[in-house]
This record gives structure tokens, sequence and C-alpha cells, in this order.
């Protein structure tokens, strides 16, 4: 049945989403200052500004073994960083897409080589989420989990559905808002899995580490606990965030129940599997582009020289005209 929408134009938001961006560009400036001895680290949009990152540490790579500087380094933030931070911690490593309270669908571009972050374009036009009431964009940092695949070919035994053919999404919801591009630590705490025109398209729940409350999160009851009511905002958030474009709203396994820490990291566990299968050739890729600098056994490993030279024939994006100004200012409201 379809969802009656009404739509109202934002007023104080005006002045609010100008405070937004003002916090992501003196966020950003503080990552650089502190760059390279961050433990986060920018990933741009733009493929001759991704740099290198060490595999065991995700500090930027400072010396080779001649001790030369080799910022500028180009990696695929898909393939290239490494999932876990420690494989005896429950702390992986989350590639920020797209920071909270902001429109734009940014992702990793898994189909172009080392896999830069892009805009998702439709009909020749970039995408926007819509704010649905009473919210304002993604209600979350919103990002992926590197080195996992979600299979298109393989049904979930829990889901009795496929992949939807991406690395596996992260909500991440510390009270930081965090830079697009960047590689944060996360703690996992659950997930959800959300069923999208019959495809299982897993939602990780996940704080940061360097999160002022990040040492009160251990699983998915403390978030009910310290955060009331942001998992019933996340599934509606979820359930009805194409409603504006037309479509019909999405679905979910388990009724919409929010799993726990323990079923997510086993969720986490077949996607690598997965992923480890794609760049070994093991499997059918498809459109997946699985260039890589540092999984030197892949089939698909280039060089760092390689990797310059497909960076450089990489065309400028052309700028195109969006439909930004009703994304950004419009509020929908769902009624029944």
């Amino acid at each position: 049945m379809s969802v009656p929408l009404l739509k109202v134009t934002l007023g104080f938001w005006d002045r609010h989403l100008t405070w937004l961006m003002q916090e992501e560009k003196q966020n950003q400036q503080r990552i650089n200052k502190k760059f390279p001895d961050s433990e986060s680290h920018q990933l741009t949009t733009n493929l001759r500004t991704v740099r290198g990152l060490n595999e065991h540490t995700m500090r930027p790579l400072e010396q080779n073994p001649t001790n030369e500087n080799v910022a500028g380094d180009y990696i695929s933030p898909f393939h290239d960083i490494p999932l876990k931070v420690d494989s005896t911690e429950n702390l992986f490593n989350m590639v920020v897409e797209v920071p909270r309270w902001t429109n734009a669908k940014m992702e990793i571009a898994t189909k172009e080589p080392l896999n830069p972050i892009r805009q998702d374009v439709k009909d020749g036009k970039p995408r926007y989420v819509a704010n649905i009431f009473p919210h304002k964009g993604y209600i979350w940092n919103y990002g992926a989990l590197p080195q996992t695949w979600e299979d298109p070919h393989r049904k979930d035994k829990s889901t009795d559905c496929c992949g939807d053919n991406d690395p596996i999404d992260v909500c991440e919801i510390g009270s930081k808002v965090l830079s697009r591009g960047e590689v944060i630590r996360v703690k996992i705490l659950g997930i959800l899995a959300l069923i999208d025109q019959g495809e299982t398209d897993w939602k990780i729940i996940a704080i940061n580490v360097n999160d002022p409350e990040a040492a009160k999160f251990h699983d998915i009851d403390d978030v009910k606990k310290y955060k009331p009511g942001y998992l019933e905002a996340t599934l509606n958030w979820l359930r009805f965030y194409k409603v504006p474009e037309g479509k019909p709203e999405n679905q979910f396994a388990f009724n919409g129940e929010f799993k726990n820490k323990a079923f997510a990291l086993e969720v986490i566990k077949s996607t690598h599997e997965c992923w480890k299968a794609l760049l070994m050739k093991k499997c059918d890729g498809g459109a997946i582009n699985c260039t890589n600098v540092q999984v030197c056994d892949s089939p698909f490993h280039c060089t760092q020289e390689e990797a310059r030279s497909i960076v450089e024939l990489v065309p400028s994006s052309p700028s195109k005209e969006g439909n930004e100004e009703d994304a950004e200012h419009v509020w929908h409201f769902l009624g029944k």
C-alpha cells in the first residue's frame, strides 16, 4: 500500500546546516593538522589524494625501507585497508562514506579501479537521501567495513536471500560528526538485516573507539540502555528512506530485530571469507574491480607504479546538476 507523502520547506535547518558544514570543515582541519600521526586517516573522493596505510597499525606509511617518505601512495579503500585492527580484539576498521546529518549518497565505487569514494549517480544526476521528519540526512556516520563483500550469488542461510554485491555497511552511532574518507577503529555492537529488493543488505551497528562514551558500549543492549530510541529511529529511517523516491518501504529479516554482537561477528567473518574468494578469483565477481596494491598473492595485485598509471588515466569528474536543494532543505512527512 502506498504511503501518502507531504513535504515542507525547512526554515531553521538552513542555519543548522551551515553550522554542520563548519563543524565538518573544522573536524577535517584537525585531522589534517595531526597527519601523519593521527590514528584516523583521510581517504578523499579524489583518487589523486588517497595515501598509503600501514597494513598492521593503520597509521600512514611514513617510510619505506630506504626511509623515503611515501605519502601519496595509492590504495583501494575496499581491498587494501585491513578488516581488523588486531586479530585478538573486537576492533575493526571502518571507512566513513557519509558524515551524519549530510544528504549526499557517497559510496565506495566497487566497479572502478582502486575503488574511490564517489557520489552515486542515477539517470545522470547525483543522488541524495531525502529528509524524513524528524530527521536530517543520515542519522549516523555511515560507511563500510573494508575487505568484506556480500556475495550476490550466495544465499544467506539466516535470511534466505543473496547478498547485495557491496562491502558490508556500518552505522556508527558515536557522538562525533566524522569526515568523509576517515578510517576509524570501531567496536561492533550488533547488526540488522535489511532486505532490499530481495537482497540481503546487512547494517552493522558500531561505535568509534575514540568516542567519549565508547567504554560503556559492549553489545546491542547497551545501545538500548544508553541511547534510548536510537535503534527504533534506525529501523524507521531504513524502512522509509526510499519512499520519497516513489519506492515501497524496505523490509527486514527477523521482523526487524537487531541481532547481538556475536551474531554480527559471524556475519562479518562470512563476508570476509567471501571477499577473500573474490580477491583470489575463486568466485564470480562480475563487474567488481579487484585491483589492489596490498594483497600480494591476489591475481589482481598491482604495483604502486601501475596504480599511479591507473590514477593518471582517470578523467576529472564533470560537475553535474543534481537535486541538492530539494534534498538539503525539504522535510518529507509520511502520513498513514
